[in-house]
Parts: structure tokens; C-alpha cells; sequence
């Protein structure tokens, strides 16, 4: 009686137990050719450049949506529709600056030696002969002990302050930087342009000017001044962003240099002195800045698209898989001779290509992941990660059963490879995952090729960990099958200076996506194990995003 009651049991357990799927029909549903499809058109002069606000948005989110369609998949947003909106708040400066010393004039040539726009929601911003103060790294970051402001007082005034994070060299050995200060040679947020605006803010200054240098900010000052030009978004905030700081610029160093010397002072000497912890600000003696700012204003309703493949379990389908990837670039900038469109074809008119890969692939399972899955097309990564962010503030589905984010920014364009760069290796239980399957494929997962370009602080997922949810940011490889050691970087690095946020950022015909479809299928099973698993990705001991995430899944009555 016993064994046969047992016996039943396992039988009725059987029964009950879903078969796990195979991952074949997915794998082969993701295709090269609709990848190049996809991205030949959301990169065409027809799409404008995909800019929110413009027609180019309205065309793409329809491309979209259509797709989401094809493949079968449930609107994403609970009020039966594929759109969350997102209200922009957009602003296109025209912008004059001047600088003087004791009286003289310093040549300075707006979008040649320096930009200066303001995001607060008015007409006119207006700045008169503020002081100048140079404040270091412009950093305020206790854990360090380290505080480039030191209670000087900079309302009212123009601050001047250095790219990245202090690069302090390491005392064993000053050819490297010191891995217990801000990370070495990984950037933290706090040398992210982002927060150098916000501290800014906080402390009430007039104008804030970072000092460009193109190593350390990881890309060209013609990319300072094309995202710059014309119209930029911000959200809609009740307060017409007037918290921020009311001048928001960039310099070459170059100009800055000049500047200093023509107020006694040596830019290259004070970078060394911003490397100590006793560094103190320095005035500018002489030296005053003058913005007048007017902008012409419009508020906008963009779009997130967001699709939704329900899971199979009854009880986790209520617990999500967010796939990321933005669908906006820069539009047009007319200020440019020839080609004034922004294709983005790399970026990220291949990320949206290949968040609609991931979910053909995911469609063709059966059964489908227990977890559900989301694929989330956000406007305004180019913006400052605006979708994203409105998304993390406004989550359409609670982010205590978020289980993870898998983003998708600019995908493998030149043929397969043997690793994978995870940038920010080892934050997160998500990266085990992707190790495994790497390996599983005789595949090497790597770190940040370029860590001290922060560029885990750069797209979309960095507004999900921000408010806790365990994100994956993938990159291509560079270690090339076929090819010469060193290829894969000279691409990268060719791309970073010729392609990088330029109208020659195309469709190029020596282009081959197989590399691609690789790096996807890696993706896919990766955020399929995920749904699968008993346990909920979690970030790392130590991990700065650690505490957002216990206290969520512990005010939701979650269970880890």
C-alpha cells in the first residue's frame, strides 16, 4: 500500500512537473538576416535618425509595434496597449558665453572651444561675471574621505571642474592607479558627467564646466558638441527642472588651459594638486563668466514600447525578465555639412533589432519560461537614459518581482568571437549565469575592455540597478575567431573615433552578423535560466546596489 501510494505520487508529480524546453527552436528563430533587415530600416534617411519628438519616432515606434504583432506577443503595458508614455520636457538652446580676465576678453568659440546649454524648463537663462572656481574633480565621496569642495562656498558661481575620477596613482607602483581609490582604473559614478551635474546643483553653483579630455571621457569633443545640438530632452518635472544647475557646459582643455594661464595659473599643476585628498578649491583671480542662455521649449508625450511573452507558471508568470534596449538616436543636426542624419545604426538600431530576435526566439518556445518575459524598447537613452529611468520610477510591473534586466546597447557587427566583455564583471548572480553558458559554448566571459570609461553608468540597465534590480550589460568580444590578435580593438577603437555618434554611423556591406547571433543566443538562455531558476539573481557583497535591492524584496514581503 505504501509503495503503491508512493508510486502514485511520483506519477502525479510527473504529471504535474513541466518538461523543460529546448532552446533549439529559439536559437533558431534568432536569424542574421532579419537582424540586418531590421536594422537597414530603423537606421534609413526615412527614420530621421530616430529622434523623440520627431517623425522619425513616430515611424519607429509603429516599426515596432508591428513587429511585436507579427511575432505574437501581448501588450506590455496592463492597459492593453504596447505604449508607456513618457513626457519630455524638451529644450534647444541658443547659447553665448564669455569669459574675462581682469577686464580682457578671452577668445572662446561656442561648439569650437566650449558648449554650454541650460535643461531647465524657461525661456532664458542668464548667468552675469560670475567667479570662476576650479574644484578639482568637482567629487564629494565620504567613503573615500575625499571632498573636492571643502565647505568653499560656490553659489552663484562658475565652477570648473576635471573629467572622470581622480586617477590616483597607485603608491607600489605610479605607472598604475591605486585599486583602493575609486576604483583604480574603473570609473565610479562619481566621474560619470551625470553626477558632476548634480553635485553642482546640490551645491548651488551658478555654471558648471567639465574639462574635456577625449581618454578619459571616451570619446571626441565633436560628440560633446553634436549631443549638444539642437534639441534636448529631460522629463517633465513639476519643478521645470529648475533644481538644476542653471548652466550646464563642457571646455577643451586646450581653452581651459588658456584660461587659467591668464589668471596666473597652471591647469597641468592644478590636475596634480586635485589628486590629493588636501586639495582645496582655487578662485580663478580675475576671472569672471557670463552665460546668456535662451531656449525654445516644447513638451512632448514619447513612447516606450514594451511586449510581453506571459510565463507558463502559474505563480512565477507574475515575476518578470526585462529585456532592454533604446530605439532613440539623435535625429538631425543641421548644423553639419553633407549627411546631417544621426543613423545609429550600430547604436542602437542593432540593439532594437535584436531585442525583437530575443523575442521571436523566446516565442517559439514550448513551453513557454515560467517567469514572464518583457522586451522594453525605451525613448531617450541618448537623452540621459530617460525611458529607462521613467520606466524604473514608473515600473509597469513591480519591481520587487523584477527579477532581472538584460540590456542590449550596440551588438557584435563583425563576426563571431571566442569571449564576451561583461562590463562590470561579477556585480551580480546574473553574471554566474552568463559564465556558465559562455563556457558551455567554450566561450570566455572578460570584464570592462575599457573601465575607465564607466560604461556600466552608460545605458539603460544603470537605471534599474539604481533602484535595485540585478542588471546585466553585455558587450561584443574583441578576441575575433579568424582573425590577428589586436583586430577586435582596433574595430572597437576605429569605431569609438570614425562611427561613435556621427551621421557615418551605417549599415556597412562588410558587416557579418553571425557574431551577433551568437552573442543573442548567449542572451536568450541566460535570461531563459533565469525565469527557469528557483533562486532570484542577487547582487554581489559589497555591491553598491546591494542595499537598494534587500530593503525592496524586504518592504514587498518578498523572499530572496
Amino acid at each position: 500500500m505504501k509503495k503503491t501510494a508512493v508510486a502514485f505520487s511520483l506519477l502525479l508529480t510527473a504529471a504535474c512537473t513541466q518538461k523543460p524546453a529546448s532552446l533549439e527552436p529559439a536559437f533558431t528563430a534568432i536569424r542574421a538576416d532579419n537582424l540586418l533587415n531590421s536594422i537597414k530600416t530603423l537606421s534609413s534617411d526615412e527614420f530621421e535618425g530616430r529622434k523623440p519628438g520627431s517623425v522619425g519616432e513616430d515611424k519607429t515606434v509603429a516599426f515596432l509595434e508591428e513587429n511585436f504583432k507579427t511575432i505574437g506577443l501581448k501588450p506590455g503595458n496592463p492597459d492593453g496597449t504596447f505604449v508607456q508614455k513618457v513626457p519630455l520636457a524638451g529644450t534647444a538652446s541658443k547659447q553665448h558665453g564669455e569669459f574675462t580676465v581682469n577686464g580682457k576678453k578671452l577668445p572662446a568659440e561656442v561648439g569650437k572651444d566650449f558648449v554650454a546649454v541650460s535643461t531647465r524648463f524657461v525661456e532664458q537663462t542668464d548667468v552675469k561675471d560670475s567667479d570662476v572656481v576650479f574644484v578639482g574633480y568637482g567629487v564629494v565621496a565620504p567613503e573615500y574621505g575625499w571632498d573636492d569642495y571643502k565647505n568653499v562656498d560656490v553659489k552663484g558661481k562658475t565652477i570648473v571642474m576635471l573629467v572622470n575620477d581622480p586617477q590616483i596613482p597607485d603608491p607600489a607602483d605610479p605607472a598604475k592607479l591605486d585599486a583602493n581609490m575609486f576604483r583604480g582604473k574603473a570609473m565610479t559614478y562619481y566621474g560619470r558627467w551625470t553626477y558632476k551635474y548634480e553635485i553642482a546643483s546640490e551645491k548651488g553653483a551658478a555654471a558648471a564646466i567639465i574639462v574635456h579630455e577625449t581618454p578619459l571621457a571616451g570619446y571626441g569633443f565633436e560628440v560633446v558638441v553634436s549631443g549638444k545640438a539642437g534639441e534636448m530632452f529631460n522629463i517633465q518635472r513639476p519643478n521645470n527642472n529648475l533644481a538644476r544647475v542653471p548652466v550646464e557646459g563642457w571646455m577643451t582643455y586646450d581653452k581651459t588651459a588658456e584660461l587659467f594661464k591668464s589668471a596666473g595659473l597652471d591647469l597641468a599643476s592644478m590636475k596634480k594638486d586635485a589628486l590629493k585628498k588636501e586639495f582645496k578649491p582655487v578662485s580663478l583671480k580675475g576671472a569672471k563668466a557670463s552665460f546668456h542662455i535662451t531656449n525654445t521649449l516644447r513638451k512632448i508625450e514619447s513612447r516606450n514600447m514594451v511586449a510581453k511573452l506571459e510565463g507558463s507558471d502559474s505563480k512565477l508568470k507574475d515575476e518578470y525578465v526585462v529585456y532592454t534596449a533604446h530605439w532613440d538616436h539623435f535625429g538631425r543636426n543641421t548644423e553639419l555639412q553633407g549627411d546631417q542624419i544621426m543613423h545609429g545604426a550600430v547604436d542602437n538600431a542593432s540593439g532594437t533589432a535584436g531585442l525583437l530576435e530575443m523575442a521571436r526566439g523566446f516565442s517559439r518556445l514550448t513551453p513557454a519560461p515560467k517567469r514572464s518575459i518583457l522586451f522594453l524598447a525605451v525613448t531617450g537613452e541618448e537623452q540621459g537614459l530617460l525611458g529607462a529611468e521613467y520606466y524604473a520610477a514608473n515600473p509597469l510591473y513591480p519591481l520587487s518581482k523584477t527579477v532581472a534586466n538584460i540590456n542590449m546597447d550596440g551588438l557584435n557587427v563583425w563576426g563571431k568571437t571566442k569571449d564576451m566583455i561583461i562590463v562590470g564583471l561579477g556585480n551580480s548572480d546574473l553574471d554566474d549565469t552568463v559564465t556558465d553558458v559562455l563556457k558551455a559554448r567554450q566561450r570566455t566571459p572578460v570584464g570592462d575592455a575599457e573601465p575607465e570609461k564607466g560604461f556600466y553608468y552608460r545605458s539603460d540597465h544603470f537605471q534599474f540597478a539604481k533602484v535595485g534590480v540585478p542588471a546585466l550589460d553585455p558587450e561584443a568580444g574583441i578576441e575575433y575567431i579568424g582573425q590577428p590578435a589586436g583586430w577586435g580593438r582596433q574595430k572597437r577603437d576605429e569605431y569609438t573615433e570614425k562611427l561613435y555618434h556621427k551621421p557615418t554611423d551605417k549599415v556597412d556591406p562588410a558587416w557579418n552578423l553571425s557574431g551577433a547571433v551568437d552573442d543573442l543566443q548567449v542572451l536568450l538562455e541566460t535570461g531563459y535560466r533565469v525565469a527557469q531558476t528557483d533562486k532570484l539573481p542577487e547582487w554581489k557583497p559589497g555591491n553598491e546596489f546591494k542595499g537598494r535591492r534587500d530593503q525592496m524584496l524586504s518592504s514587498a514581503g518578498a523572499v530572496k
